[in-house]
């Protein structure tokens, strides 16, 4: 691959106390693991070389850039963010390792935005310690929405078999009720099923909805949100040509195999999607935030403090949001040039239709 071709590959440090940096070295440690892409870490030189005397790696290290463009293909790039002089207290949630994790957000998702970086691979860190007074967000993921001018997007949960999104993000259980509308319902189901045509070139993709309530067994037993809610704004997504359909109660989705026939599946809480998620989905996991214009993962992975530091934490959950954020780019990009050129499209259905 020509260097000039590579992706180039954003990645936050995330907590400086947890597994963030740990699992980046980890997964970066071979070069045949970014032939294909070029790492720029967002984060702290010291921080970094602090966690790699915690672990057994040999001949690695970090090329030190002021920006992204000075960015050497064939090594792992750090960006410096904040202050480097940041105290590391392994194992030990702080404001201060908040305050560096959002540092790295920050100045990574400029990038981003400015296209210095294509794609963007969140590290693990902790919400509850980036907050501050000054600070208007509940997520990375809502910081970024921000950022981009989005009111609303989806995170959506990747593995090999399965994917679910999750309409109502981290709500509290006591609150998802209040973000079930008609209105929300519509529209997540339309960014889905957007992100599965753009985002994993499939067509026309199959999408199942569940239900809130366990009883939504048959249009006899169907609850109040059923009835009010979720199935009109099914019908209204049906009617637009999307093939959504539902509701379905979780059990009867996960329960006996249904899962697998669908495209992607829409849970209406976190819980009852990512549970059957890790319950079910066992290679390649990740989550993609669907919605946004630009490219964003993460790693299914807490901060994970209690190994943090320990030599324990693993890097596979990282390299798979890698590779999920490369495959996306590549098929946004592919699907791009297919929208932009629908000769090329009408000859490629000619094709499959004589084959």
């Amino acid at each position: 691959m020509e260097e000039e071709q590579k992706i180039r590959v954003g990645i936050t440090q995330g907590d400086v106390n947890g597994v963030g940096l740990e699992i980046i070295m980890k997964a970066l440690a071979e070069q045949e693991m970014y032939e294909g892409f070029i790492p720029i870490i967002y984060g702290s030189p010291k921080a970094a070389a602090y966690h790699r005397k915690n672990i057994s790696l040999q001949n690695f290290s970090l090329n030190n850039i002021r920006e992204a463009s000075e960015a050497h293909p064939k090594r792992v790039n750090i960006i410096t963010c904040g202050d480097d002089n940041i105290h590391v207290e392994i194992g030990k949630p702080s404001q201060f390792a908040g305050e560096a994790a959002f540092e790295s957000l920050k100045a990574a998702v400029e990038d981003l935005k400015k296209g210095a970086i294509d794609v963007l691979v969140l590290a693990p860190t902790s919400d509850a310690m980036m907050r501050t007074d000054s600070n208007n967000f509940t997520s990375q993921q809502d910081y970024i929405a921000q950022q981009f001018g989005v009111d609303k997007c989806l995170s959506l949960l990747v593995s090999d078999s399965m994917r679910i999104g999750i309409a109502t993000g981290n709500s509290d259980f006591e609150h998802i009720s209040k973000h079930i509308s008609i209105e929300n319902l519509q529209g997540k189901i339309q960014m889905l099923n957007k992100a599965l045509q753009t985002d994993f070139t499939i067509r026309r993709p199959r999408i199942a909805v569940l239900s809130l309530n366990p009883t939504a067994v048959n249009e006899s037993t169907l609850g109040k949100e059923e009835k009010n809610i979720i199935l009109p704004a099914i019908e209204s997504t049906q009617a637009e040509g999307i093939c959504a359909m539902g509701p379905y109660t979780a059990d009867t989705i996960f329960g006996n195999g249904m899962a697998f026939k669908f495209d992607a599946i829409l849970a209406l809480y976190h819980d009852q999607g990512a549970t059957p998620f890790n319950a079910m989905s066992f290679e390649n996991r990740a989550m993609y935030i669907a919605g946004l214009p630009a490219i964003v993962t993460s790693p299914i992975q807490g901060p994970d403090y209690e190994i943090a530091g320990q030599d324990k934490a693993v890097s596979e959950p990282l390299r798979a949001a890698i590779y999920l954020a490369i495959d996306t780019f590549r098929n946004r990009k592919l699907n791009a040039d297919l929208v932009s050129n629908p000769m090329q499209t009408r000859a490629n259905n000619e094709t499959e239709r004589n084959a």
